[in-house]
């Protein structure tokens, strides 16, 4: 294998740190803003799922000691184009964004950006990610295992989670001020 799959992998590494840097400052903004959050209990899983993700990735790569397909430009556009899209909500949510959820009373929930054409856009684009950066470099295993993972893990814990706590957020400032906006999220 060339240069190209370390130097993507730790283009990878370097963007989630940053990312997990700005997610920590927004959380201080959040909070000092009267914020709090919501479905800390799945949050490890979210974690975990991220960082096997890409242990596996390496590891298959790695040990199958394949070449690139010869379509892996495909896939690795279609990437490419999730990462716009992921900094296309990043930039729309502003300090809103973040990779747990929280929520602030009285803030309006975001609809710019792509947050005006789908309810939760950021989480589709990481399902395009944990899908084509594997079918890249021509590890399927690791595509379908974590896809299908994280699908279960949205689907079943992370999107009803947030969406209960919005609901709940909602009433409560209904109940207070029935002119008020549901709060932001992620």
């Amino acid at each position: 294998m060339t240069l190209f799959f370390p130097i993507v992998l730790a283009a990878v590494l370097l963007q989630r740190l940053l990312e997990l840097r700005l997610a920590s400052r927004n959380s201080r903004y959040l909070r000092a803003q009267g914020g709090y959050e919501a479905g800390q209990e799945h949050y490890k899983y979210i974690v975990m799922l991220h960082v096997l993700f890409l242990l596996s990735l390496t590891l298959e790569v790695l040990l199958t000691r394949r070449t690139l397909p010869g379509w892996w430009w495909f896939p690795f556009g279609l990437f490419l184009l999730a990462q716009a899209g992921r900094y296309w909500c990043i930039r729309s949510l502003g300090r809103f964004w973040n990779t747990r959820i929280y929520l602030l009373p009285g803030a309006s929930l975001v609809k710019r950006g792509p947050y005006r054409f789908l309810r939760h856009p950021n989480y589709l684009i990481v399902a395009v990610e944990l899908l084509t950066l594997p079918l890249t470099f021509g590890a399927y295993a690791t595509a379908c295992l974590f896809s299908c993972l994280n699908a279960w893990l949205l689907l079943r814990l992370r999107i009803p989670s947030e969406e209960q706590a919005l609901a709940q957020a909602y009433s409560r400032l209904s109940a207070d001020s029935p002119d008020s906006d549901r709060p932001a999220r992620e």
